[in-house]
């Protein structure tokens, strides 16, 4: 270290332990032999980033929509402009869509009711587990709740997807069709 560059550090040093106390301490512990700096804080691993969860999947019911598609044209009559269709047009429309339709469901989804009894019987129900039953009408306090019932619900206990092949992207719910 040149001569002048000491003298300053030495009149700055002067200075800092005469009006900083701490300076002063590690001034004179580092010319007893301690280190001048203070060790290096070590630095606590920090916690991963917790990154927003994935969207849940949604191949499982674009391939659902495909099979509907496929088997009933179900998009097709869904994204037809309607309104100005005769009734019988339509009519004849939906029984060719819902037989497709219906083939394809039970062919890929084993479906049950959510609740064995008939519907329009009456029925008692302790509670009602929001996830199974939709209570209607009237609602009001807590259970038991007593009603009619007027729909079964339906529960899907088995569901058979094709298995993707490499290359497949479900997004594609209906390939062009292009006639040569």
């Amino acid at each position: 270290m040149p001569f002048f560059s000491r003298l300053i550090f030495a009149i700055v040093a002067w200075f800092k332990i005469l009006f900083d106390g701490e300076a002063a301490a590690r001034m004179a512990a580092a010319a007893e032999g301690a280190p001048a700096l203070p060790e290096a804080k070590k630095e606590e691993p920090k916690p991963a980033k917790s990154e927003p969860p994935p969207p849940p999947p949604t191949d499982a019911a674009l391939q659902l929509l495909a099979l509907l598609q496929r088997e009933g044209r179900l998009v097709d009559f869904l994204e037809e402009d309607i309104a100005g269709a005769a009734d019988a047009d339509i009519g004849a429309a939906a029984r060719v869509v819902h037989s497709g339709c219906r083939k394809a469901l039970r062919a890929h989804v084993t479906l049950a009711p959510v609740r064995a009894e008939d519907e329009g019987a009456k029925v008692t129900l302790a509670e009602a587990n929001p996830v199974e039953v939709k209570l209607t009408g009237n609602v009001a306090g807590k259970g038991p709740y007593s009603g009619v019932l007027r729909h079964r619900g339906w529960r899907a206990t088995e569901i058979k997807l094709p298995t993707a092949v490499a290359g497949h992207d479900p997004r594609v719910v209906a390939q062009a069709e292009v006639e040569l």
